[in-house]
Parts: C-alpha cells; structure tokens; sequence
C-alpha cells in the first residue's frame, strides 16, 4: 500500500512563511515539517510514497529527490491547477496498483504511533474506508465529523461557527478503498471552485452505503495544524513535542 502525502497548496493562512517556503517545507527545529510526515510513514512501514506538489514544487522535489536517502521510493505528481483536495487525491489513481491507500494532508504531524495505529486497525479489522478525528472545541474551520458505534454518519466541511453538535473534526489522516476515485469523476465543483474530498466521502455513506471505519484521537493527543499559523509559532517556541512523537506519549 502506497502512502499519499498533498502538499500543492499556497499556505495563504501561514504568510508571511510561505513566501519564503512552500507550506510543507516551513522550517521547525532544524528540519521542514514534512521531514517529519515522511518519517512519521517510514516508522508505520512504508516504503513507497506519492508526493503531491504545487507551489513552490521545486523546494520538495529537490530535498527529498526519489527518496533513496530515506530508503523509500518518492514519486511526485504536479497539481497544476489548485482545484482541491479532491482533484488532488484524483491525481493519483494512475500511481495506485493496490486495492487501498494511506492519505495524510501535508500541513497536519501527529504522534507516529497515531500513523501507526491506522495501519494496524485497516490490517486487524479489513475495513475498506478509515478516517481519524481530532478533538476540538468547535470544528467550524475544518470538517465536522458524526458518527455512531465508530462509524462515519455524515461529514460537514466548514459548518457555521458555534453550530456544530459534535467535537470530532476530520483530522486529515485517511485509508481508502480506490473506490473513492469512482466517486471523485462524478463530483461538481463546490462554491469554493475545488472538488471537494469531504463531499466525495459523503457521497459514497449516503449513496454508495460505504462503511467508514472512524478512529477518534483522545482529546490531549498532540496533532499539529500548521496551517495555523499560531499552532506554527507555538511549535517553534517549544522542542519539548519533539520526543512525544517517537515514543507515542499523547498528553503533550
């Protein structure tokens, strides 16, 4: 199974960085954020990754190159036109030989144990569909997620401030049948112009009867959104997280 990593987007929340650095490649304690991702997939085991790159490729492309220095295999697919997360995971389908794929936004680290933990639930239970939830007060910039008995019920991107009913926001950590690109050619363009994951994930529940399995992070467990840009400076300030993210300990 191959891991997918999204990394094409400006970073507009995270100016005046991403002038300098393309989103993933902003610098945290000696190395880019996405040094830490990839590795993070290295220690769950995988050994063949597909980048997705945009703005700024070059700044990726050239750190990383095929990956031989990490002892994996790194292919790079060009998202020339911004047009979501949805046109970007569509990108992949060529590259994808397995039945199923890991996917992870570029912009989000949690603990590797949590990468981890993905993998042996897909192996453990054979679910076609996985998604990871974040505890947060209000989701509204993100994805609400409701679910029931662990199971996805419905997905909601960017819901009203303050009107969401659940804590649990899609943390941006998947497993997917490839069945998910049958549904991503059937998608419009949603109001923000991008094709839509969220939308394609909600189709395939309601349409399509999908079962997809939800593993809910506790609420202390570290997940750093670097496309806050206070998250970002945070991190910066304080190296402590760093040795959380190896051994698993998840109150940080």
């Amino acid at each position: 199974m191959k891991a997918v990593i999204l990394c094409a987007g400006f970073g507009k929340r995270l100016k005046p960085y991403t002038n300098e650095y393309q989103k993933s490649m902003i610098p945290i304690h000696g190395k880019p954020l996405l040094e830490y991702i990839i590795n993070g997939l290295i220690y769950t085991g995988f050994k063949s990754l597909i980048i997705v790159v945009g703005y700024r490729k070059e700044q990726i492309i050239n750190y990383f190159k095929d990956g031989n220095k990490w002892g994996i295999k790194i292919e790079y697919i060009e998202q020339k036109v911004l047009n979501g997360t949805g046109g970007a995971v569509l990108l992949c389908e060529k590259f994808i030989q397995d039945s199923h794929f890991y996917l992870t936004w570029g912009d989000i680290l949690v603990l590797y144990t949590t990468y981890n933990n993905v993998v042996e639930i897909f192996k453990k239970e054979n679910q076609n569909f996985i998604l990871v939830t974040n505890y947060t007060a209000d989701p509204y910039k993100g994805g609400v997620i409701y679910c029931k008995n662990d199971f996805l019920l419905d997905i909601i991107e960017k819901p009203p401030k303050g009107k969401s009913k659940s804590n649990l926001n899609n943390c941006g950590i998947f497993i997917f049948s490839t069945e998910i690109f049958d549904v991503l050619k059937t998608l419009k363009p949603s109001k923000r112009g991008e094709l839509e994951l969220t939308e394609a994930i909600r189709i395939g529940v309601n349409s399509r009867k999908w079962k997809i399995r939800i593993i809910k992070m506790d609420k202390n467990q570290f997940r750093g959104d670097f496309g806050d840009i206070t998250v970002y400076e945070k991190l910066c300030e304080n190296s402590s997280w760093l040795s959380n993210l190896v051994n698993g300990n998840e109150d940080t």
